[in-house]
């Protein structure tokens, strides 16, 4: 096993990168993803064991929530967690630190990736997409060296009951989404979307994208597109889309990544 696990959900390739930054900088790293149930749930040997996630619909993403409940961690891990949110921090941080107990956490702004619901600018302090994407990365270095020397942070993060909510009713409209998802004649039936999907949701039929019912409303077929062929009914068609530029869309399909 590796000295460090992270384990990472990501949606258009933000948090994976920043999972990717920390973990170079404290080496001998496994990220092990968490876009549908992880490999990887023994993380009993690992001297660190972190959360990169983003904030979905103000909670956890996906089933993230039950992916953590069954990791199972050393007593005396150092444990921590890092969100990337667009307006507002929700209470993914807050579920996170109550199943597993957080020595450290922090949280970065970001662009929201929720297109169908939140403009593209959609982000507080509002920045352009350099600005935030500069001040990601010197956030993360700052994250990265704090966890690698295992300081602890006394406070604990915000309980945010409304998100909770929030993220309740969010979760329960994916399915009726779905049904106004498809692809326009930019499609050139790549099947990015289909690889990418973490519920194999999508397949391809006569070379064009067929959606189901089983969403989780991750967005990355919509993100990743490379033709940017996929849309939510109409309102997404003007939308710009924000996939992150140094994460490739095969590497969300991986299991684990592991990084020296």
């Amino acid at each position: 096993m590796s000295e460090n696990i992270i384990y990472c959900y990501s949606g258009a390739g933000h948090c994976l990168d920043m999972a990717k930054s920390i973990a170079k900088k404290l080496g001998d790293t496994d990220i092990v993803m968490m876009r549908s149930f992880p490999a990887v749930t023994d993380a009993r040997g690992a001297k660190r064991v972190g959360f990169v996630f983003s904030c979905m619909g103000g909670g956890l993403p996906g089933d993230v929530e039950e992916y953590v409940k069954a990791i199972q961690l050393d007593p005396d891990a150092y444990r921590f967690a890092v969100e990337q949110y667009a307006g507002y921090l929700g209470c993914g941080l807050r579920k996170i630190d109550e199943l597993v107990h957080l020595d450290y956490w922090n949280a970065v702004p970001n662009h929201s990736t929720a297109i169908w619901l939140m403009p593209h600018g959609l982000c507080f302090p509002p920045s352009s997409v350099e600005e935030a994407e500069r001040r990601i990365d010197r956030k993360t270095m700052q994250i990265a060296a704090v966890v690698k020397a295992c300081k602890r942070r006394s406070k604990r993060p915000p309980k945010g009951a409304v998100f909770e909510k929030m993220s309740d009713f969010f979760s329960k409209t994916h399915a009726s989404r779905v049904k106004t998802f498809a692809a326009n004649d930019s499609c050139v039936g790549c099947g990015t979307c289909a690889m990418v999907c973490p519920r194999g949701n999508i397949q391809l039929e006569n070379g064009k994208p067929s959606f189901g019912v089983n969403c989780m409303g991750c967005l990355s077929c919509v993100q990743l597109c490379p033709m940017e062929a996929i849309n939510i009914g109409t309102i997404t068609e003007k939308r710009e889309r924000y996939p992150n530029r140094r994460v490739k869309a095969a590497e969300l399909a991986q299991e684990v990544i592991h990084i020296d």
